[in-house]
């Protein structure tokens, strides 16, 4: 069933746009809610004359993307993530985990208005994208950085292999010098 939205519905669209959902969306929730009406012939005209009082509410809408746009920008969302053996995140950074932090900083973006191009799997520094609104978009970054406990865990691992390495290294320095001195008390009897 075709519908021209009148509000900005939440995984549907933006105002004016005319989307097919189900009968029973239609009829039960958006239509009763005045969030949406039917796009029939009689409908379509009156959209005609609609318009103009959506494209009001369109450029607020828009205007509004547009400042969050401006808060966006330039943001760096730091992540704390464990790693595993290979350099690896266990799983990824998704767009659920992102959107949460902007919660966090006082931003409120829809998960799926966020865009990762590439999978986040590994540390580092990344560019993501949040489409706002048709036409405006926002870049920032996402700092994945290393668990600290992680970190200190895998630093204390790393010191006591290099200790383990040190002392294998004089017990086989000084083998040789045992074993040389052996053969020279065997040569002197």
């Amino acid at each position: 069933m075709k519908v021209i939205l009148t509000e900005r519905v939440k995984s549907l669209g933006n105002i004016g746009e005319i989307v097919n959902v189900s009968e029973g969306f239609a009829r039960n929730f958006l239509i009763p809610n005045r969030k949406a009406k039917l796009a029939d012939e009689g409908n379509e005209k009156q959209m005609a004359d609609y318009q103009k009082m959506l494209q009001k509410k369109v450029a607020e809408e828009k205007a509004a993307a547009e400042d969050m746009a401006k808060k966006v920008s330039g943001v760096v969302i730091s992540l704390e993530k464990k790693i595993g053996g290979n350099g690896r995140l266990f799983g990824t950074v998704t767009n659920t985990e992102l959107a949460k932090e902007f919660e966090k900083q006082g931003l409120n973006i829809e998960k799926r208005l966020i865009t990762i191009e590439d999978p986040i799997k590994t540390l580092g520094e990344y560019d993501v994208t949040a489409k706002l609104f048709k036409g405006v978009e926002a870049t920032f970054k996402v700092k994945v950085e290393i668990d600290p406990k992680q970190a200190e865990e895998m630093k204390k691992k790393q010191e006591a292999a290099a200790k383990k390495k040190a002392a294998k290294a004089k017990a086989e320095k000084e083998a040789p010098e045992q074993e040389a001195s052996a053969d020279e008390q065997t040569t002197e009897e």
